[in-house]
């Protein structure tokens, strides 16, 4: 038998309350690419920028190709040294999350060999780098909890804009996969940067109205309480309090009805 929709949002919410609980060790991560649509070269996406963020206090760290080209070799060398500021940017990733070994990583749509860890480290051994692999167990994608919360259709496409503009966030210094694709083929780096810098911080306001409840999106209240009869007796038999006050409120309101018709 299929998991009701209410089933679904129980579980989803008490991950998101997890995470929530124990922010201190919760990371946001997200990161920029070379162009991974239409793709006809052989090798895998370039990486050009990794940011990491603290669900509790908001520190960010950063990782992007023109911080490093910056320090080792300057801005007007990065096309010809690449590979070896890539290698040394992802060093400095992986580094970093062998540190934080013990944390969970909040993420968006990061999931496979096309956007995801996996293709972090695919990049860092094909530049003869060894990844410290971040168990799957400790992955949570932000993406999914919504569907799973809301339902598929919570928002339009794609997702992340348009429910920044539902929810009136500022998408200060964001661009789109096509954007950060035309960035990268114009060699703006530090666009592409300020990019990923800046979806960190949504991904981290989002995941805080849904932990509120105070998310605005497209999902009714049917569908958001079940959105079938046996999602609807899942969501009574979890939440008997409300049932029991709503019944005596109906009763009370029959009640007053019955006493002001006689009057």
């Amino acid at each position: 038998m299929s998991e009701t929709n209410y089933k679904k949002q129980k579980r989803a919410r008490i991950t998101l309350e997890a995470l929530f609980q124990r922010a201190d060790t919760t990371l946001i991560i997200h990161y920029s690419c070379e162009s991974f649509y239409d793709w006809n070269r052989k090798s895998s996406p370039r990486i050009t920028s990794v940011a990491v963020r603290r669900l509790d206090s908001g520190q960010t760290n950063s990782f992007s190709i023109h911080q490093v080209a910056e320090r080792k070799s300057g801005l007007e060398d990065i096309d010809s040294n690449y590979d070896r500021l890539e290698r040394q940017m992802l060093q400095e990733f992986y580094d970093f999350v062998d540190r934080h070994k013990e944390c969970r990583w909040l993420h968006w749509n990061m999931r496979d060999l096309n956007y995801g860890f996996s293709a972090l480290e695919h990049r860092f051994r094909v530049l003869g780098g060894e990844p410290t692999v971040i168990a799957d167990n400790q992955k949570f994608d932000m993406a999914r909890i919504l569907i799973d919360i809301y339902g598929v259709g919570y928002t339009g496409h794609p997702r992340m804009p348009t429910l920044l503009e539902k929810n009136h966030i500022t998408p200060l210094n964001f661009m789109t996969g096509a954007e950060e694709a035309a960035a990268f083929e114009a060699k703006n780096y530090v666009a592409l940067h300020q990019s990923t810098l800046r979806k960190v911080d949504v991904i981290a306001n989002i995941a805080g109205r849904a932990h509120d409840r105070n998310l605005k999106t497209n999902t009714r209240w049917w569908d958001l309480h079940g959105g079938s009869v046996k999602g609807l007796i899942d969501w009574i038999n979890a939440n008997p309090v409300w049932v029991l006050v709503v019944s005596v409120a109906g009763v009370v309101g029959l009640i007053v009805s019955i006493v002001a018709f006689r009057h």
